[in-house]
């Protein structure tokens, strides 16, 4: 999919189908470029100055450069003039704010966030009913306790990380720079800058706004700028002043002027302003500008005028703020709780409606009848208890059921569950694999709310340069006058060279090695008159002479008395081509505003730069005018071959062309990046009609792209062809390996760029997201209607690759066709998050964003994940047994309370602990299953990476659904009987007492739940041993002390049944009959029906993977249930 707007196309939409083949890929620099003075001479020219030009100052992808900007559509900024510049309207400041709350709005707005969580809504209600007398079952300050210890502990970590976000943005704001004040520069901190003032960058410092560029230090007004920041590529960019401004002395000379200009917009590489300085009036383009977040290398300093401040950078605008992440998991919970909710109604339902009966039933006997007892006899005369009637006793009865089931509804489970989150991010954080020695840096988790949703990915969009690809080209192999020397295939065992030449008296190497082709090398070192070896020598001169290319020479750490010389350029494609010009002995040593020299096998030569048009994505080509040491001018050429086999004379040199053509498809199902090289000789009078269009478009205020676009078009033609070059972008390490897994395990991979269409479709192939096999569609367009209408078609043709691949045998290769990855061209950064919600809004899968540049940032915070594929697999399955867990121990607690008000008048006594209620989810469970949550892994590194299908697990969420939800449930209310009667029916003739029953009930229950979390442990370790075993030894202390205590009902009541065998027996008896049906259909199960999981873990634990022969089969990925 190519987003981009081109206003010159054939027709205003196209889409293409491809099969089982793949387009030829070209890929020159994106980089724009504006006007500068070379100057050159050419028989009666003189040393008269000559524009170079290009695309310049207007952007033909993103902004109509034909139309003049009106008044009602512009900002206007006078020159050193802030004051006059913000009189009409005030513009924004500065400072900037990435934090999400302040200082008043924290509190209302994280409590909003907070009790987006159904079940702290619960526990608000539950706690506001405590308070009143007639329900206050608890205490009343016990009960708020709960709900306020665990939204203090969320908000200490939101404020925290609220806080690192303040202290950022602290940062930034309070850095200097250098704007110029009654005719001084003086220093004024980043948050004070306005629009309108000038602003005065040195050497390595980053820009604080979008500046439109006055003066540099380079006497042609040319900048180099880093763009990392802005969009990952470290590779330099240039910008340029406008000339009739670089020669001007802010100190000395008075700066006046005007720039009317678009308003702020997100658009990165475009823009559109006119600047009228001295009368005369300029246009000005995306070459003009430097933007906040870039920093200046390689030029001593720069000058330039603010326009965008602030919020208002494009920067900024790019930045959608940080969101609220909730994790899959957290969303599920919620209907999950109000299921319990439900339920729990229902539970107090029975309970009230029952009481009702009774109380009709007993309403005589109400004064004396035990566990009512209306009378209060302490005094001298009995006195009533208030009694407010039957209707309101019945709802009090429910009220008061509502507060003592209450942990149906496991608060204790939201802080488990951010404990474990950070256990597993310290665990994600110390991985081995996910350390880069080279940078000492290791992974971070910044938001531990989705670490869970790590397991459960069905997309993965992923940023291109710097993320798939290191964004290092390497020069593989050429064809030269229909000569491969390649000999079809990379070749790893051709010589590396780095030829040197002297400059003032050192010796000056290429910083980077090439491989070279021998006998293409002596072609190129043969000073014979042969056709092929002029056409070689003209292969490699324009290699190192059409481009953008920089030479820098730097110190040779290696050797001292040699020295680099370093090629700095906007493409990394032209930084590689120049090195292997230089390889082959055609070294670039200098480049200044008029002219080139290039030292050829030892002799240097001098070429005079009459004219440069740049890359276009129309043209899809570059060319540049050289006049030659011999007189001659020539115009070289370099580009895709969809656009340079239009322009080449076919009818010379036929064998030639067709060869070329044959090698051009070996270097692209190799993956390799692949232009075509090509030229012809200017006459007199073609020169002279170049030179007067191309300075007429070049000073042209309207329409100037269009203008030399045309002129360029004119000159490129009739080409003879040279040959062409084959670079390979250097994948990440792992990158094609990486792709194939996440293709194994039925995660869909697109890949959102801003490169050309023939990149990222090369790249594609390299990185094997895409293959042969697949059927290619590819859809262009430069209007909604049209665009709506080929997506259509698109559709259409793949519903029947979809219903074929489900008659065909070979389900692999059309399945591959009909749900194939996809690439997206030319895209904004907030067209890349607009994309990723779209996948959300339509597909409710969950999605994961790769990025590495600011112009990620949308995409990255709008997917459910925004950070690298973990090391630490399975952790969404334990995370979601840790759920259930916690519902399953909390529902045992309550259905033994519920059994308990039937057999005790409805009337809600407990015969539990008070306390042990409290310290039930706190001390005597809480522990175990955290750690387990925590360090329990389902396989091995190494049998998760060899079974990419294993992931499937978690996309079809086996770990955490509603049909385990409620078998859970069921379990419970079973093991709730068993708990519960196995001690009535013991103990139903003695004598023993309630609190002593109570404090069996404790440690039943306490036992069972943690002996049913060790069914479930996988690898267990002296860690688990203590948590588990370790938690039912405190519990045993816990209520002995709580039974010691006078002042508590039941004292010492523990002491007494633990004397008894009748106790130890009924407790041995309980938890082998409540686990007895678990742990049978678990062995059924898992013996009849096993999963994936359970396969590998078996073949993991009793054999070696080198000892079986034949290979594991997995379930087939299966699209997952829709997420809600």
């Amino acid at each position: 999919m190519d987003s981009s707007n081109p206003i010159e196309r054939s027709s205003s939409s196209e889409i293409s189908f491809k099969s089982a083949s793949r387009s030829l890929s070209s890929n020159p620099s994106r980089a724009s470029r504006g006007n500068s003075v070379r100057t050159g001479s050419f028989h009666d020219l003189g040393s008269r100055p000559v524009r170079l030009g290009s695309r310049g100052g207007d952007s033909e992808m993103f902004s109509a450069s034909q139309k003049e900007i009106s008044d009602e559509d512009a900002r206007l900024v006078y020159l050193n003039d802030p004051a006059k510049s913000n009189e009409r309207f005030e513009f924004a400041g500065n400072s900037i704010r990435t934090a999400k709350y302040s200082i008043i709005s924290f509190i209302p707005r994280n409590l909003f966030e907070q009790f987006h969580r159904v079940a702290y809504i619960y526990f608000l209600i539950i706690a506001v009913l405590n308070q009143l007398p007639q329900l206050a079952v608890f205490g009343r300050g016990a009960s708020i306790l709960p709900l306020a210890f665990v939204l203090l502990v969320t908000a200490v970590k939101d404020a925290y990380e609220d806080w690192r976000r303040h202290m950022s943005d602290r940062i930034e704001n309070n850095r200097w720079a250098w704007v110029l004040v009654n005719d001084q520069f003086q220093q004024k901190k980043w948050k004070d800058i306005q629009i309108g003032e000038v602003i005065k960058i040195k050497a390595n410092d980053t820009l604080p706004c979008d500046m439109v560029l006055l003066s540099t230090s380079d006497s042609t007004g040319v900048a180099y700028l880093q763009t990392i920041n802005l969009d990952g590529e470290s590779n330099l960019k240039t910008r340029y002043a406008k000339q009739e401004t670089i020669s001007n002395i802010p100190e000395k000379d008075k700066i006046s002027g005007l720039i009317k200009c678009e308003k702020p917009n997100r658009n990165i590489y475009g823009f559109q302003a006119n600047m009228e300085v001295d009368g005369k009036r300029l246009s000005l383009g995306p070459s003009n500008i430097i933007l906040r977040g870039c920093e200046l290398k390689n030029t001593a300093w720069a000058i330039g005028v603010a326009v965008y401040c602030g919020r208002e950078t494009k920067a900024m605008l790019n930045s959608s703020g940080a969101p609220s992440k909730r994790s899959w998991l957290e969303s599920r919970m919620n209907s999950e709780i109000i299921a319990l909710s439900l339920f729990l109604i229902a539970l107090c339902t029975v309970v009230s409606v029952c009481a009702a009966v009774w109380l009709r039933r007993n309403s005589d006997e109400l004064d004396t009848m035990p566990f009512y007892r209306r009378k209060y006899f302490r005094g001298s005369e009995p006195e009533n208890y208030n009694y407010y009637g039957l209707v309101a006793e019945i709802l009090f009865t429910f009220l008061m059921s509502v507060i003592v089931f209450q942990i149906m509804i496991p608060i204790s489970l939201y802080i488990s569950m951010e404990l474990v989150r950070v256990g597993q991010a310290y665990l994600m954080i110390r991985d081995t694999q996910m350390y880069d020695e080279a940078s000492n840096s290791r992974f971070q988790c910044r938001a531990l709310n989705i670490n869970e949703d790590l397991g459960q990915i069905k997309y993965v969009f992923s940023d291109k340069t710097g993320t798939l690809t290191e964004n290092k080209m390497e020069f593989q192999c050429a064809s030269a006058w229909g000569v491969d020397y390649s000999d079809g295939k990379i070749s790893t065992q051709n010589q590396q060279v780095r030829c040197s030449v002297k400059v003032d008296g050192r010796i000056v190497r290429p910083k980077m090695s090439v491989k070279v082709d021998p006998q293409l090398l002596e072609l190129s070192r043969s000073g014979g008159d042969s056709e092929e070896v002029k056409h070689v020598h003209d292969f490699f001169l324009a290699l190192a002479a059409c481009n953008t290319i920089v030479p820098l020479i730097i110190d040779d750490k290696s050797d001292p008395t040699a020295k680099l010389m370093d090629y700095q350029g906007e493409s990394p494609d032209e930084q590689a081509l120049a090195f292997a010009a230089a390889a082959y002995g055609f070294m670039l040593i200098e480049r200044t505003s008029g002219h080139i020299i290039i030292d050829i096998h030892g002799e240097r030569q001098r070429f005079n730069v009459f004219g440069l048009h740049e890359f276009d994505s129309d043209r899809k080509r570059m060319s540049v005018i050289l006049g030659c040491p011999d007189g001659t001018v020539r115009v070289f050429v370099k580009g895709a071959d969809t656009s340079m086999f239009s322009v080449i004379d076919r009818s010379l040199n036929k064998k030639v062309v067709r060869a070329t053509e044959g090698h051009l498809h070996t270097y692209s199902t190799l993956g390799l990046r692949t232009l075509v090289i090509g030229m012809r000789d200017l006459s007199d009078s073609e020169f002279e009609d170049w030179h007067f269009s191309f300075e007429a478009a070049s000073t042209a205020v309207i329409g100037r792209a269009a203008l030399l676009r045309k002129v360029a078009s004119n000159v490129e033609r009739n080409l003879t062809i040279l040959g062409a070059s084959a670079i390979e972008d250097k994948l990440q390490q792992g990158v094609p390996e990486a792709i194939e897994s996440l293709r194994t395990a039925g995660i869909k991979v697109w890949v959102l760029t801003g490169d050309k269409q023939e990149t990222a479709i090369s790249i594609g192939y390299s990185s094997k997201l895409l293959t042969n096999k697949m059927t290619q569609i590819i859809i262009n367009s430069n209007s909604r209607e049209s665009c709506r209408r080929c997506l259509e078609d698109a559709l259409a043709m793949s519903k029947k690759l979809r219903a074929v691949s489900e008659t065909s045998d070979n389900i692999g290769t059309s399945s591959d066709a009909a749900r194939g990855p996809v690439l997206c061209c030319r895209v904004a950064p907030l067209q890349k998050a607009g994309i990723v919600a779209l996948v959300k809004k339509r597909t409710s899968e969950m999605t994961l964003s790769i990025g590495d540049g600011a112009n990620d940032v949308s995409m990255i915070q709008m997917a459910d994940v925004g950070v690298g594929i973990s090391g630490q697999e399975g952790r969404q399955a334990r995370m979601g047994y840790m759920i259930l867990y916690n519902f399953y121990r909390n529902a045992v607690f309550v259905f033994v309370l519920f059994w308990y008000a039937l057999f005790a008048c409805f009337t809600l006594t407990t015969a539990i602990n008070e306390w042990s209620s409290m310290l039930y989810s706190i001390i005597y469970t809480s522990l175990p299953t955290i750690v387990v949550a925590i360090l329990d892994k389902d396989l091995s590194r190494r049998n998760l990476l060899r079974y990419p299908q294993l992931y499937g697990a978690g996309q079809r969420q086996e770990a955490y659904n509603r049909k385990l939800f409620w078998v859970t449930m069921l379990d419970t209310v079973w093991q709730s009987l068993v708990v519960f009667f196995v001690p009535i029916f013991a103990y139903w003739a003695s004598t023993i007492d309630v609190p002593s029953i109570g404090d069996l009930w404790t440690l039943a229950v306490v036992i069972l739940v943690n002996f049913h979390l060790a069914m479930d442990i996988i690898r267990w370790n002296w860690i688990f041993h203590v948590a588990i075993w370790g938690s039912i030894v405190a519990t045993f202390i816990c209520v002995m002390i709580l039974d010691a205590f006078p002042m508590f009902v039941g004292y010492w009541a523990i002491f007494h049944i633990m004397g008894e065998v009748s106790f130890w027996v009924c407790l041995l008896g309980i938890i082998i009959t409540a686990l007895l049906p678990r742990f049978v259909a678990k062995v059924l199960y898992q013996h009849f029906t096993p999963d994936d999981l359970q396969i590998a873990r078996e073949v993991e634990k009793f054999g070696h993977q080198r000892d079986i022969a034949a290979e594991v089969e997995m379930n087939p990925i299966m699209e997952p249930p829709p997420r809600r």
